[in-house]
């Protein structure tokens, strides 16, 4: 069975509680449980927001409108505030979710408002799968710190199929992803070289991940070195 990546309310509090209460530092929790700190941050955030209802996993997307958007994403970008403060500050779900708004927004994209628990009408609906399309999704998702929209749109599947498989892939591994109705089990069963394939993938999201979140983080520099050029 795959090691899980997420965690119950209850996991993530214990997690937080071993900074809260000052017995380690965000980076060395971190590293002991294989996450980023980023995600440590936003978990203490949303906890202090909202107790233990605050760690719960969210089943819909939440509402943002495009003012609050563009501000947030100005306010990163003028060096008003980091992208930690400004996604606490303006209530936003997590800074992975700020990072592609000022990516888009230096892209020349148009900040559109977004309706919560709303799917692109065109990703609404799902389609049939193999088990070992819904174990690539389920390690994708999870290597791309749950971008579901990214998921959706890469696999062509629906938001509610992605949060299923990765709910399922987190709490019992991948055999929890096998679907048994009426099917021969031979057809639900992966050979080594399929499982080190999976995982090459999987490794190879990860990577792309952190090589865009590395990129990110020099545009960003960039541009906040133009603007304090362009002030003095």
């Amino acid at each position: 069975m795959s090691k899980r990546s997420i965690y119950s309310p209850e996991e993530k509090f214990q997690i937080i509680s071993e900074v809260m209460d000052k017995r380690r530092s965000v980076n060395s929790v971190a590293k002991k449980h294989s996450l980023s700190w980023t995600t440590i941050n936003n978990w203490i955030r949303k906890y202090n927001d909202d107790g233990i209802e605050g760690l719960k996993e969210a089943t819909t997307w939440n509402q943002y409108d495009s003012g609050q958007k563009q501000e947030a994403v100005l306010a990163v970008i003028n060096e008003e505030m980091s992208l930690y403060r400004a996604t606490t500050f303006f209530q936003i779900s997590s800074t992975s979710v700020l990072r592609r708004w000022v990516s888009r927004y230096t892209n020349g994209e148009t900040l559109k408002s977004t309706s919560k628990g709303s799917v692109p009408k065109t990703m609404k609906k799902g389609r049939k799968t193999t088990y070992q399309e819904r174990i690539e999704i389920a390690q994708h998702t999870i290597a791309n710190e749950l971008n579901y929209a990214q998921a959706i749109e890469k696999y062509d599947v629906s938001y509610q199929q992605v949060y299923s498989w990765v709910k399922k892939y987190q709490q019992h591994g991948e055999e929890a992803l096998k679907d048994n109705r009426g099917r021969n089990k031979s057809s639900e069963f992966l050979t080594e070289e399929e499982r080190l394939k999976l995982r090459v993938k999987e490794l190879e999201a990860r990577n792309k991940h952190l090589e865009m979140e590395n990129d990110f983080a020099k545009k960003l520099q960039e541009i906040q070195r133009r603007n304090r050029s362009s002030r003095s």
